[in-house]
């Protein structure tokens, strides 16, 4: 930190406060509101994809059955394993922060993106292999055998319900890249660490949509 920046902090003014807002907790509190607010906004979206996903499983159990039946268990376990990691990273990375331990806060950073690129790399050989047995919805898409036509609809809600949690993902990976550049700067201290916190809000909401959608998708009615 310059000597100027040291001065205003010491005269009350941290060097990051916000012009509009009287003091860091202020500041910290108006954020923290805000995060929570998108997050509700976020809540709302999914669950409509969970309750459309839900209605439509109680008309068409069987090709809902059938849909999951031609998912990996295997990857989808792997990517539970990855996700709940990138917490744990996550995590470390906010404590860090609070800490004010700036190189912490730079390696579980990294292997928080790193964690998260892993979980990518498994969707995208997930959707090869749908495309391969031309179970992605459209023209394209042809039904197992004897499995009911309407097991498209099953595999339209697996991907715009992953695809939207993967897009959630990359967003999140590419915000952390931000993140990642201002702590190799220095700018985080026990005093000022909201940008990494509440960007650990959301990673963990990303993984927990994630710790539902394994379930919905990949087990329940799996024997």
């Amino acid at each position: 930190m310059s000597h100027s920046s040291q001065g205003a902090a010491q005269a009350g003014h941290h060097p990051y406060l916000a012009h509009h807002f009287d003091d860091m907790e202020q500041q910290k509190e108006a954020s923290t509101l805000g995060m929570w607010a998108f997050l509700v906004t976020e809540i709302m979206f999914f669950g409509g994809l969970f309750l459309g996903y839900a209605i439509y499983r109680s008309y068409y159990p069987q090709a809902f059955h059938d849909g999951s039946a031609e998912l990996s268990i295997g990857l989808g376990f792997l990517n539970t394993l990855v996700l709940i990691g990138s917490s744990l990273t996550m995590a470390m990375a906010v404590h860090s922060a609070q800490l004010g331990k700036q190189k912490a806060i730079v390696l579980f950073l990294l292997l928080t993106m790193i964690l998260g690129a892993a979980f990518l790399g498994v969707k995208v050989i997930e959707y090869s292999d749908k495309w391969e047995h031309r179970l992605v919805p459209g023209a394209y898409f042809v039904a197992p055998e004897g499995a009911p036509n309407e097991i498209a609809l099953f595999f339209a809600f697996y991907f715009v319900m992953t695809g939207m949690h993967a897009l959630h993902m990359i967003i999140g990976i590419l915000l952390m890249t931000v993140i990642l550049a201002m702590a190799l700067r220095g700018r985080f201290s026990g005093q000022y660490y909201s940008p990494v916190e509440l960007f650990g809000l959301y990673w963990h909401f990303v993984d927990i949509v994630w710790i539902f959608l394994f379930p919905l998708l990949y087990l329940i009615g799996r024997h």
